[in-house]
């Protein structure tokens, strides 16, 4: 059995953007389990598409049981081939993608089109189909389970990414992270607090001096 998934995602930017985007996408905040990214292959075929192939390196952690059927010293980095096919002339871009080690444990295979969104031309929509299958003997189906379920949180992180390397290009603010605005609000109320406390220092100050100088009113 292989797990199938399918999702159309909308990127609120125009094909070109995207396209310039797609070979910016790495550093982002959403991306740190993506290590490293190298081009091995490119070319323009005599119909001027553009053929591309990537090498890229990710952290693969495995969850706490597959980590018992393997040796500790097995790589927890999963290398991906990224196959891309770029058409200009019909504005679509097709990448295609898998792991080529950890197979024995779970193979998983990607296709994207971006093309042009049908409702609004300065839009894309991505369509992405994935295969998810293991060979493991006895635990196929619970890998197959936890590879889907990794691949649709990368997908949202894969989504983020994008806005946010869109956003730079476009001299935009980019969207914040969890983090970063979780640390805002922790300084925020931090500042509060502290003009809270300064602010009852002062009408406690102001109240002692008062109640002081009624006293003296009345010696």
């Amino acid at each position: 059995m292989v797990k199938y998934f399918l999702g159309q995602s909308v990127l609120r930017s125009s094909w070109d953007q995207v396209f310039a985007a797609f070979w910016q996408r790495y550093p982002n905040p959403y991306s740190k389990h993506v290590l490293t990214e190298d081009i091995v292959h490119r070319e323009v075929t005599p119909d001027q598409k553009l053929l591309s192939r990537r090498l890229l390196t990710k952290t693969n952690r495995m969850p706490r049981w597959a980590e018992r059927l393997f040796p500790a010293n097995v790589a927890h980095s999963v290398y991906i081939l990224e196959d891309s096919i770029v058409d200009p002339q019909n504005q679509t871009m097709t990448t295609f993608t898998w792991n080529i080690n950890h197979a024995r444990l779970m193979v998983v295979e990607e296709r994207c089109v971006y093309r042009v969104n049908s409702d609004n031309s300065g839009w894309t929509e991505i369509c992405r189909e994935a295969w998810v299958s293991s060979s493991l003997f006895g635990v196929s189906r619970a890998v197959q389970e936890f590879g889907l379920a990794r691949f649709k949180s990368n997908v949202t992180k894969t989504m983020k990414g994008f806005e946010y390397i869109l956003a730079k290009l476009q001299g935009e603010a980019p969207p914040k992270t969890l983090v970063e605005t979780a640390k805002e609000a922790k300084e925020k109320a931090k500042e509060t607090a502290l003009a809270a406390t300064e602010k009852a220092k002062d009408l406690a100050s102001k109240a002692a001096t008062k109640k002081q100088q009624q006293q003296q009113q009345f010696v």
